[in-house]
């Protein structure tokens, strides 16, 4: 099976530097939604290098700006899945920049906590 990130596309890329790239998520939660996908193949985010740790947080700032330009969004929500129990779907590393709209749900309290529904709202 291959990879769908190790690859990618130059007309997919919208952002990049010299370890990473950004492209928008195919199933995208919100719009804006952004992955953030090192260039070297590694399943997990303890596995990058600090250089590609690094580089895969200035996109994360590149992103905001242009989302924030683009599609202004009220808030963000950032997040990595790491491992099958985690619902990380594709082993190639990726973060999740997903722009948030006042109003996309009921009650946001909780944002990343409602990975697990029940212990969303404290």
């Amino acid at each position: 099976m291959t990879c769908p990130f190790c690859d990618p596309v130059s007309s997919d890329i919208v952002l990049k530097n010299d370890l990473a790239y950004a492209r928008f998520d195919l199933y995208p939660v919100s719009p804006g939604h952004l992955l953030i996908i090192p260039f070297r193949h590694v399943a997990s985010f303890f596995e990058a290098t600090g250089d590609e740790e690094a580089a895969l947080l200035s996109l994360v700032h590149d992103a905001r700006r242009l989302l924030d330009e683009h599609y202004a969004p009220d808030g963000y929500n950032i997040g990595v899945n790491i491992g099958a129990a985690a619902g990380q779907s594709v082993m190639h590393l990726h973060l999740h920049v997903i722009p948030r709209y006042k109003g996309d749900m009921e009650e946001p309290k909780g944002g990343v906590r409602g990975v697990i529904p029940g212990r969303r709202v404290y």
